[in-house]
């Protein structure tokens, strides 16, 4: 299953293809995330990530309810053993 799950903006680069893109923490599990689609979130804010990619802006309380909502059913462990890195623009997977 893919979901959609709501991360917190740690620090904001530039990748090697140009490509805007961010260090987002989901509860402590650290990840890469394409930004291209909002380019007015800055780091602090939370964002909601599908597949290595940002899809929306959601506010602090929403995404921390999200995320203790995700852990207790057990999904959040298994939506983040993925490697975002490789779901990145060019990287082919969904």
């Amino acid at each position: 299953m893919c979901l959609a799950v709501p991360g917190k903006i740690l620090s904001i680069q530039s990748s090697d293809t140009g490509l805007r893109m961010a260090q987002v923490s989901f509860g402590g599990v650290g990840k890469n995330v394409c930004l291209e689609w909002l380019p007015d979130v800055t780091v602090g804010d939370y964002v909601i990530v599908h597949v290595g990619f940002a899809l929306s802006k959601i506010d602090e309380k929403d995404a921390e309810e999200t995320l203790r909502l995700l852990h207790a059913m057990g999904d959040l462990d298994q939506e983040l053993s993925g490697d975002f890195n490789s779901k990145r623009p060019g990287g082919g997977t969904s």
